[in-house]
């Protein structure tokens, strides 16, 4: 029996379909592990898509994908490596982003278990972080005491991000013990094929000398030059198809070099439908910048509107700070005008938000979080002095939902 052309349109439908969602839970997660419960179906959908994710990602953002029957990883190279807004965090809820100790921690664990055994406890693995760091004097103004609780919270915070790569798994021992005893031990099998594709940089961290921060973030990310005016186009082209995807928006021309604006007043509308056609994402192109929109949620790390009171309290500062912006463009906002606001809107919803942000003072934390939430959202930039809004924040006004009643 002949396949029909209506047979063949819908399976070239169905295979597109799937290759958006493949890209799309790639951008979301860029480490997937088959035996993940969470990951299982967006991995099978990758691994049947494998070659022409690949072909594309080389072509459109220089970024690679390796696929293996046991994960799949995007090693991305980052557009603004030193964008600050987007920290790692745990997945539970109301996890606070990882500090500078808990990064440090994170670091020493990895590099104490890739020279490990397949098993380890944690008892060893704090050891073997304590003896690194002693040996690194650029940690002199970090305190890591495992007497103390707030370091062994930091340690477990780092070692439970390990679990959710699917790095380490427990076998036994419960880390909330460890966490009120430091003599109590969990086991942990250590999978070294997931620890070994972590690491994006192009290069060694351990052979990057310089001193300055900046520095040392620059050549981790740095891509050989072969061809300067051959090359150009192609670096300017993956630079913006990487903003695109990764940012929630490109400011322009604020955001661009003038060679770069130059390519993109050329080349916007190819740009762009070459992306909404890969990603299935919808274009906002406007003359203050573009975004692509992410309506099903499934590449999204963080929502505007959102449940609970933070999302309400985000979407009611988005709200106030875009009514500023219209009378006040440009303007820097002080952070404690936005406390300010918030501690107003607390007494307005005492018994829709949480009961600890009407205490006094409160507002500050609650200024903190939702300023946060804001600047990832590239909705408002910190500055010296406070934030300034972004135009993007207009996109969210009026979109008020009904309040949610948190204990």
């Amino acid at each position: 029996m002949k396949t029909t052309s209506q047979d063949a349109s819908d399976f070239h439908r169905a295979s597109e379909q799937e290759r958006q969602e493949a890209l799309r839970a790639l951008l979301r997660r860029p480490l997937l592990v088959a035996e993940h419960v969470d990951h299982r179906e967006d991995f099978a959908k990758v691994r049947r898509q494998a070659e022409p994710l690949r072909q594309w990602l080389s072509r459109h953002t220089g970024w690679t994908l390796d696929v293996t029957s046991e994960s799949a990883r995007l090693y991305k190279v980052p557009a603004r490596w030193a964008d600050a807004t987007h920290p790692a965090r745990l997945s539970k809820k109301d996890e606070p982003p990882f500090s500078r100790r808990r990064y440090v921690l994170l670091c020493l664990a990895l590099a104490v278990l890739v020279r490990g055994e397949r098993q380890t406890t944690l008892g060893e693995l704090a050891r073997g972080i304590i003896e690194l760091w002693k040996d690194e004097p650029a940690f002199a103004t970090l305190t890591f005491d495992l007497d103390a609780a707030d370091s062994r919270r930091d340690l477990v915070a780092a070692l439970r991000l390990l679990m959710e790569l699917r790095a380490l798994t427990q076998v036994d021992g419960d880390e909330e013990r460890f966490l009120r005893q430091r003599e109590q031990e969990v086991l942990y099998d250590v999978h070294h094929l997931i620890l070994y594709r972590l690491l994006a940089a192009r290069r060694s961290p351990s052979s990057i000398l310089e001193k300055d921060w900046s520095a040392r973030l620059a050549p981790l990310v740095a891509e050989p030059v072969i061809d300067e005016a051959d090359q150009r186009n192609q670096r300017i082209r993956h630079h913006l198809n990487r903003r695109l995807l990764d940012d929630p928006v490109l400011y322009t021309p604020g955001d661009l070099p003038p060679d770069t604006l130059d390519y993109l007043l050329k080349q916007r509308p190819h740009l762009i439908k070459a992306l909404v056609d890969a990603t299935g994402l919808e274009p906002e192109d406007r003359k203050d910048g573009i975004a692509l929109s992410d309506r099903t949620g499934d590449c999204t790390d963080l929502g505007l509107p959102e449940e609970g009171t933070d999302g309400h309290a985000t979407l009611l500062t988005a709200e106030f700070l875009g009514d500023l912006r219209l009378t006040e463009p440009g303007e820097i906002v002080p952070i404690s005008m936005v406390e300010r606001f918030l501690a107003e809107q607390a007494a307005k919803n005492k018994g829709f938000w949480r009961k600890e942000t009407a205490a006094q003072g409160a507002e500050e934390a609650l200024a903190r979080e939702v300023l946060r939430r804001l600047a990832s959202l590239d909705l408002v930039r910190h500055v010296q002095g406070g934030v300034i809004v972004m135009a993007a924040i207009h996109r969210y006004r009026h979109e008020l939902k009904p309040r949610v009643t948190e204990s």
